[in-house]
């Protein structure tokens, strides 16, 4: 294996059931994209054991494997309807009803924040509801996908705005709140049934744990001189040193740091000490040079990535 993440199996479990249980029975867990780097598969078996009964998926091509035992609730708009019609698609406007002609299930009516992505304004709401009632859709739910900029005050602030314009009998769907101020949101309004969809919180932790780590494999070094060319640009070796293989490239989602300081633009670390890159990653190899006197990884090492688990493709999963 090349690219691995690698789970210490008791601290990430403590985790994930300790933000289920500071949530309480209002958390949906979120299970999109690449599984948060642990795979969908293993999520939405770890959200059932742990009691859940529904999760929320990216789109409608992230469906098929939803256990028959949990129902699913598909965060991002399609143009195209699915043959499954358990699952809740979002529908933010309009023209996303009229894509779901034909289709008959519940829908979750998406609201605009100050995201400004998917979501029906105020003004925009009533025709919505019409359009949806008129294609036989039930609505489920309306949901609120709020900013990580600013703070919970803010986003709470957001919420109450559009309060005033839901009926009571459909809960409100939000996002990135605090457990604190989840409960004094639904402690503020006892007669409305409120829902938060979390990912990142409760299967990384915010900032990231270190009961995950990601990791690749040193798989060649040899010697090289400032001046000499390597890669596949021929760029110059800036330093007398060690060139070294890492089996990571741009296959499993490596990329370069954005930073002024060319030194700091590499997402790979031995020894606490970052190596720098060649060129940019390819593919399923990147080239590093670590200078004479520098900590210097062996043919089999692995060094340490650093990289949005959301965005990697890891070849390993090792639980330990």
């Amino acid at each position: 294996m090349t690219v691995r993440l690698t789970v210490d199996r008791t601290a990430w479990t403590a985790h994930v059931a300790g933000a289920l249980g500071s949530y309480g029975d209002g958390l949906v867990p979120v299970v999109k994209g690449n599984g948060y780097g642990l795979s969908r598969s293993v999520l939405h078996g770890v959200a059932a054991a742990n009691g859940a009964r529904m999760v929320c998926v990216g789109t409608v091509h992230e469906l098929g494997d939803v256990p028959a035992e949990l129902s699913a609730v598909v965060l991002t708009p399609t143009l195209t309807a699915p043959v499954d019609t358990r699952a809740v698609l979002t529908v933010g406007s309009v023209e996303h009803v009229h894509a779901l002609k034909g289709w008959v299930g519940s829908v979750m009516v998406k609201l605009a924040s100050s995201m400004r992505r998917y979501g029906a304004t105020p003004s925009q709401l009533t025709a919505l509801l019409a359009a949806a009632d008129e294609a036989g859709l039930k609505v489920a739910g309306f949901g609120l996908h709020l900013p990580l900029a600013g703070d919970d005050d803010a986003r709470l602030a957001e919420i109450e705005q559009w309060l005033p314009a839901l009926p009571l009998t459909a809960a409100l769907w939000v996002s990135h709140l605090r457990p604190d101020s989840f409960h004094l949101l639904c402690a503020a309004h006892p007669a409305r049934r409120f829902r938060i969809r979390v990912g990142t919180v409760l299967w990384h932790g915010v900032p990231r744990a270190d009961f995950l780590r990601l990791s690749a494999d040193v798989l060649q070094t040899q010697q090289v001189i400032a001046g000499e060319v390597a890669g596949y640009h021929h760029t110059p070796v800036p330093f007398d040193g060690t060139l070294i293989a890492i089996g990571a490239g741009s296959a499993h989602g490596m990329a370069s740091i954005e930073d002024a300081d060319p030194e700091r633009r590499s997402p790979f670390h031995f020894q606490h000490q970052r190596l720098v890159l060649l060129e940019r990653p390819h593919m399923h190899t990147s080239l590093a040079v670590v200078p004479v006197g520098q900590p210097c990884p062996h043919v089999g090492d692995r060094v340490d990535v650093q990289r949005p688990l959301i965005s990697t493709a890891v070849d390993e999963l090792l639980w330990t």
